[in-house]
């Protein structure tokens, strides 16, 4: 029962720290983590796009502008000088096509402006928010800018088609007719698909053919941008004169295989998505805990090898694996690949999982995320699969044991930490429980060993149990993490809960407080008649005060050791006695009990107990406290000062 508490009340933690657990198991799974894999597009960046570069016809344009506010200025990079973007026909057409082929709205806050649909979320007052994909959001924002408002590019080109974006197809395509009557196909995708798909490019005003040398300064351009860290498109177009009738009746998979082909380049848009503040700080934080974070995403590898760097997940001399590589490489090269690589770009959800594959094949335990449908597979395959919860989909969600209501990698951190937490506070009310459960079973066997009246009776142990093994076992379990729980190795997913000495610690404590107790019931007899040597415990009044002595002695030992139970790693005067006010609260209501079982007549009367005197109280708490001075002696022997946050485990 205590540990289905103790692992509701961590989610609960969970929850207010945005990470949802939908399968319970996954909670001690989260402190045997040693590999997160992560998206990098929305969980280790923003997810807030916005146009800083362009290149089209020929020319290289730097966008100004803050946020998503459609305010802003086109730069000619080459001259330096402010341009009229509806007067440079190249850009005119890449931002064109690229509205077109987008169905994100601009949504102003303010009231005034471009504005579609509803409000979008996290539009606020005064203020300008993105409906729909973040990256098509930004496309908008830049074709405003220019002077090319999105709803009237809508009604001057009504859609007839449109076929939707897919991993493995990296690209979108929209097919729409003119208001002149002309039927165009516009495309927007990875730079490099969309390269391999045109043979014409938008050059000097007109349309010419895409020669060897024009495909290699696009690549080069693609590079320059990915290089800063810019997440980068390509978009491109293709009349369709006389080619539509009846292609209403084709499937998109058809359409796409009819028509996305033969298309005229018209440029690149490199966006910023800038990575999330807290996230640098979450991957140290993992690294420190020994757990490798790993990129995988599908953007350019000069891009996510930018980000990866900025972010600390790979040093300067990182490399970035394509999927492309990916496909030439056997199971075994792959396996041998994750050991030192931690960015993986240009990779499709196929890749994924065996990316997720490879590493558990080396022992390691995998947290992946993924949003799309697509990734559910290897979400599922994951030992820890992590969907997002804003931007994911129903089936990844159903496939994931665990989702982020932020879709922010820092959240996975923050709930290893719990996770770790978690498995920790089960382990401290197991040794305090145990413990204490054979500190009472050792109490009755040595009174019979030494064939001596009862030491407790029967109800006195119900009383022991009800007031000690409640509320401040329950109060461990709402412990909060250690100081050092994210400076430690990931535990074994295969150590067992009494590991690392926790058996040795669970008995020894358990034959203090036993022979503390039936040593109080003794001396408690002796001082009864202050007769050394003498033990009249035929006497009913001696025998009840010696149990009295023994019950009281048994909570208060029981109470101090809960307190030491707070950490395996520091003692009880390093963790101090109110960092947990919970079981500060709970020790109070069991002392609470116990007096009023002692000094209240009604209950002293059902519970077989005399009233204790300020010398028996000595006697009490002498020996309820043995336990824990001699385990503070024996580390200063040790040790020769205070036991430490140590990384490694405490040998106390």
């Amino acid at each position: 029962a205590i540990v289905t508490v103790a692992l509701a009340l961590g989610v609960q933690r969970m929850i207010k720290r945005n990470a949802i657990v939908r399968k319970l198991q996954a909670v001690e799974t989260l402190g045997c983590a040693t590999v997160i894999c992560s998206d990098k597009t929305g969980t280790l960046t923003k997810n807030e796009m916005m146009v800083r570069a362009a290149w089209a016809g020929g020319a290289r344009y730097q966008v100004t502008g803050d946020g998503y506010s459609p305010k802003g200025d086109f730069m000619h990079v080459a001259s330096g000088q402010a341009v009229r973007p509806l007067e440079e026909p190249g850009l005119v057409k890449a931002l064109r096509s690229a509205s077109v082929c987008s169905n994100a709205h601009l949504v102003d806050g303010g009231g005034g402006g471009t504005r579609r649909g509803s409000k979008a979320k996290g539009a606020k007052a005064g203020g300008w928010a993105v409906k729909g994909d973040p990256t098509e959001g930004a496309l908008i924002v830049a074709a405003t800018k220019a002077g090319l408002g999105p709803d009237e590019l809508r009604k001057q080109m009504r859609r007839l088609m449109e076929i939707p974006f897919e991993s493995e197809r990296r690209r979108m395509s929209v097919i729409g007719r003119a208001e002149e009557g002309a039927v165009e196909l516009h495309l927007k995708g990875a730079p490099d698909t969309v390269l391999e798909l045109s043979t014409h490019i938008f050059l000097d005003g007109k349309v010419q053919p895409l020669t060897q040398a024009l495909r290699e300064q696009i690549l080069a351009e693609n590079d320059w941008m990915a290089g800063q860290a810019l997440r980068v498109l390509g978009v491109a177009y293709r009349p369709l004169p006389g080619e539509w009738s009846g292609a209403h009746e084709l499937t998109p998979d058809q359409a796409s295989e009819r028509y996305e082909q033969e298309l005229v380049f018209l440029g690149l848009f490199g966006m910023i998505d800038p990575p999330r503040p807290e996230v640098k700080k979450a991957v140290a934080a993992a690294s420190r805990a020994g757990i490798r974070t790993v990129m995988i995403t599908g953007d350019h590898p000069a891009t996510a090898l930018a980000v990866a760097r900025e972010l600390g997940i790979t040093g300067p001399e990182g490399r970035a694996v394509t999927g492309r590589e990916l496909n030439a490489m056997s199971d075994d090269d792959l396996i041998e690949a994750v050991k030192t690589v931690k960015v993986f770009a240009r990779v499709s959800p196929q890749h994924k999982l065996r990316i997720v594959r490879a590493f558990k094949s080396l022992g390691e335990i995998v947290a992946m995320t993924g949003d799309g449908v697509n990734d559910a597979p290897a979400v599922k395959e994951a030992d820890i699969g992590v969907a997002m919860g804003r931007t994911g989909t129903d089936v990844t969600k159903e496939a994931s044991a665990m989702v982020l209501s932020d879709d922010n990698f820092a959240t996975i951190v923050a709930a290893v930490e719990e996770g770790r937490g978690i498995y920790d506070n089960i382990r401290k009310f197991i040794r305090y429980l145990l413990s204490c459960n054979t500190g009472e079973v050792l109490t009755m066997f040595l009174g019979a060993l030494m064939r001596l009246p009862l030491p407790l009776l029967p109800i006195q142990i119900l009383f022991v149990n009800l007031v000690t093994d409640g509320l401040p076992a329950l109060a461990l379990g709402i412990e909060p993490p250690e100081p050092d729980v994210m400076r430690r190795p990931p535990r074994r997913p295969d150590e067992g809960v009494f590991a690392r000495r926790l058996g040795i610690k669970i008995l020894g404590r358990g034959l203090l407080i036993g022979l503390g107790t039936i040593s109080a019931f003794i001396v408690g007899a002796m001082t009864a008649t202050m007769t050394p040597g003498l033990l009249p415990l035929q006497d009913p009044v001696v025998l009840e005060r010696a149990r009295t002595m023994a019950l009281a002695t048994l909570v208060c030992a029981q109470l101090i050791h809960v307190f030491d139970c707070r950490s395996e790693r520091r003692n009880i005067f390093e963790n101090g006695l109110f960092g947990n006010p919970w079981l500060v609260g709970a020790v109070a209501s069991s002392l609470t009990a116990l007096l009023l079982a002692i000094y209240w007549t009604p209950l002293s009367a059902i519970f077989g107990t005399v009233a204790l005197t300020g010398r028996d109280w000595l006697v009490v708490l002498a020996f309820a406290s043995i336990g824990e001075i001699l385990v503070a002696v024996r580390r200063f022997l040790m040790f020769g000062r205070p036991m430490r946050v140590r990384q490694s485990t405490d040998e106390a």
